[in-house]
């Protein structure tokens, strides 16, 4: 983790699932501050912008340093480097995935107007976006995505079934769900639920998953189909 606020971590990382882990020593937080590598008496990291405008830019020279000691330690790892961008491609399941079974990932939390665009050729640094929304700085979206990615490390879940069902793990949005009481402000578990029936029940799961992801994510619908007519092609 690369940031000029150390002191944000691990903040909602160290409780809950994410910090009984971490305890645990089952996975481990590396935050260094981008100012150790800064220049001069004042550790500055930052200058004007290029062609002129607003804000102030993160130097190339810094912030290369930064990411070079990051993936010197451990030595003989490879993980992926991900800078933190609105511009960048949305973080999503599948790359949560490719995280963890990597052994982690070198996030860059951005501020100011932006870095160097030649520190990201230089060291082949992928630009990552939470959404299609602006934050201050790259440190929630960091906290958001590594929570993402240590739950799937094994150990963190207690039932690792759970993970199975989730939202995104099959391309679809996850099923509604009940627990007791069995009727509630005149509103009813659905019966299926209550047969025992266990193939019944996993097909109106699916078939429930199905419905929300065509009415909520029509997105995730039409990638689903064309994996599906591209496998089957």
């Amino acid at each position: 983790m690369l940031t000029l606020f150390p002191e944000m971590f691990p903040g909602p990382l160290g409780h809950s699932l994410a910090g009984k882990a971490l305890d645990r020593g089952t996975w481990r937080l590396d935050v260094r501050d981008i100012r150790e590598h800064g220049l001069g008496r004042h550790r500055t990291v930052d200058d004007t912008p290029a062609g002129g405008g607003p804000g102030m830019v993160m130097r190339p020279d810094v912030l290369a340093a930064a990411v070079d000691a990051a993936l010197a330690e451990p030595a003989g790892t490879e993980r992926p480097v991900a800078y933190l961008s609105p511009r960048g491609q949305v973080f999503d399941q599948a790359m949560a995935r490719r995280w963890a079974d990597a052994g982690g990932a070198v996030l860059v939390c951005g501020r100011f107007e932006g870095v160097d665009e030649r520190v990201l050729e230089a060291r082949r640094i992928e630009e990552v976006s939470l959404g299609d929304f602006v934050l201050s700085g790259g440190e929630p979206a960091a906290i958001a995505m590594i929570d993402a990615v240590v739950r799937l490390l094994p150990g963190v879940v207690g039932d690792a079934a759970v993970l199975d069902e989730e939202s995104f793990a099959d391309g679809l949005l996850e099923y509604p769900q009940y627990t007791r009481p069995q009727s509630w402000e005149g509103r009813e578990i659905p019966e299926v639920l209550l047969s025992g029936h266990h193939a019944e029940i996993a097909a109106w799961r699916k078939r429930k998953a199905e419905d929300i992801t065509r009415s909520r994510r029509p997105d995730l619908w039409a990638r689903r189909v064309a994996d599906k007519n591209n496998k089957s092609g």
